[in-house]
């Protein structure tokens, strides 16, 4: 994986978690209504995950930036990958997830292998000094 492509997974991964959070701040209500998903006791809920997806949008652009000099950010953004998808997997198995979750649940599942894989190759970048972008 290369440098360029790095930057362009989390320029992508940026906007997939900004705009998501964007989204269900705005429109969660209307989201859940048309996906027959039931209304939570409190918006705050879910108000709250969209203004952490949003800030975690942010950190990935900073990534996307600089991937080696920020390669330290790359484990937060894989903790939240393993957070969403575990909790949505869990729920699919065992009881109940509405379908407006589960494909978030694979694309984050995704994005959880191909960070592991960019936060490998900084490492690697880091290691060796003056090489190139391959």
């Amino acid at each position: 994986m290369s440098l360029s492509t790095i930057r362009g997974l989390f320029v992508v991964a940026g906007l997939y978690d900004f705009l998501i959070g964007l989204t269900f701040l705005f429109f969660g209500s209307r989201l859940f209504e048309a996906a027959s998903v039931p209304q939570p006791n409190h918006w705050a809920y879910i108000h709250f995950g969209s203004l952490m997806l949003m800030i975690f949008g942010l950190m990935f652009f900073a990534v996307a930036r600089d991937p080696v000099g920020n390669r330290s950010l790359i484990p937060y953004g894989m903790l939240l990958k393993i957070s969403y998808t575990g909790l949505a997997t869990y729920y699919w198995v065992t009881t109940d997830c509405p379908f407006l979750f589960k494909p978030f649940a694979v694309i984050d599942g995704v994005m959880l292998v191909l960070f592991w894989l960019a936060y490998a190759k900084c490492r690697h970048q880091q290691r060796l000094p003056g090489t190139t972008d391959s």
